[in-house]
């Protein structure tokens, strides 16, 4: 019969070496949902706005509205 020490457990900070995993794969992930809405939602609207107020001429919209008869005060 051999005696020795026993060799430590394979468990040993694998919490911790899990959490970090976790952590930078969460980083990983939110940076690219944050550059896919940059990207795909805030530039392409944007770009609608700029291109709607581009040629927009409020005045032919309010003289619109008002014959629609939005407006209760003004004739």
């Amino acid at each position: 019969m051999a005696s020795g020490t026993l060799a430590k457990s394979q468990l040993w900070g694998l919490l911790a070496k899990r959490l970090w995993i976790h952590i930078v794969g969460a980083f990983i992930v939110s940076l690219g949902v944050s550059a896919l809405c940059k990207f795909g939602v805030a530039e392409p609207r944007k770009k609608a706005y700029a291109d709607f107020y581009r040629n927009y001429d409020s005045m032919k919209g309010f003289e619109e509205m008002r014959k629609a008869g939005i407006f209760q005060s003004a004739k």
